[in-house]
């Protein structure tokens, strides 16, 4: 269950953002507020006395600071590869990704490596790159090819990084703690973004980016925690989790884009939520 609702959370992501576009909202000053409201929600869930001391001494502070600073900074790689490459490429990127955390598993705590598992992963690869190819538009990679280089590299290291901390260093009931560090720096590196451009002039308060800021935090919050809480459970292995979430995701976001927004699918995005059907199927029961 923490999986599926890690996996509609995300979806609802998607949702928030196409809303961002309908209603005009500031989408940068709606990711800061965003963060700041993710941060709240964690201390708030924390049910313990929260110690500013024991957090910064904590084993897993650094690598909060670290994932903090990969996720906005990651964010706006994302910003330049639509704007740069189109939106189809930033999707394929981001997704395939889920090839780093899968191989970190294997390796790094010899996770199965069964015949109908590692079908099911090829699939889920191709699933998720038809699924996102959107009617009428061309994956041209060679265009600009640093921008989506560094956002499958740094979606990559962000799932790996949670795994890894999630599993050493974060106790159970220190996860929402920990989702609340990530936000927290997060939120003040996204501060300072915001003060730069206050500076070159560039920045107009939006107070409609309040509310949609308020929304997409709880909700963002929401996505990690659960995510959290999925490898914390004995149930299924990284690679196998990390598969199901992301070809969940995407498989779900462009269904959701098909009935709320009306958007177009081509033969190819069919055949990739097949795939994707399938591939879930071969790896949860491998």
């Amino acid at each position: 269950m923490y999986l599926v609702f890690s996996i509609l959370a995300s979806t609802l992501i998607f949702i928030v953002f196409k809303l961002f576009q309908r209603f005009k909202i500031d989408t940068t000053q709606a990711i800061v507020v965003n963060y700041f409201i993710a941060c709240i929600v964690g201390l708030i869930a924390y049910d313990s006395p929260i110690s500013i001391s024991e957090i910064t001494n904590s084993k897993w502070f650094l690598g909060a600071v670290f994932l903090g600073v990969l996720f906005i900074s990651i964010f706006i790689v994302m910003a330049i590869t639509v704007q740069k490459n189109g939106v189809s490429v930033a999707s394929v990127a981001s997704k395939m990704s889920v090839v780093i955390p899968v191989i970190f598993g294997i390796y790094v705590y010899n996770e199965s490596t069964g015949f109908q598992k590692l079908i099911g992963i090829l699939l889920a690869l191709a699933a998720v790159y038809l699924a996102s190819i959107k009617a009428g538009s061309k994956i041209n990679f060679k265009k600009n090819l640093l921008f989506p280089i560094l956002l499958f590299l740094g979606s990559g290291v962000i799932d790996t990084s949670i795994k890894y901390l999630e599993t050493t260093y974060v106790p159970e009931n220190g996860i929402p703690i920990f989702s609340a560090t990530i936000f927290g720096c997060a939120a003040l590196i996204g501060v300072l973004t915001l003060i730069a451009k206050r500076l070159k002039g560039e920045f107009k308060f939006q107070p409609k980016s309040l509310l949609g800021g308020i929304t997409l935090g709880v909700i963002n919050y929401s996505s990690i925690y659960f995510l959290l809480k999925a490898l914390d459970h004995e149930t299924f292995e990284s690679s196998t989790l990390f598969t199901v979430n992301n070809v969940g995701i995407v498989m779900l976001s462009t269904l959701t884009g098909l009935i709320l927004f009306g958007e177009k699918l081509s033969a190819k995005n069919w055949i990739g939520i097949v795939l994707a059907i399938v591939s879930i199927i071969l790896v949860t029961l491998a």
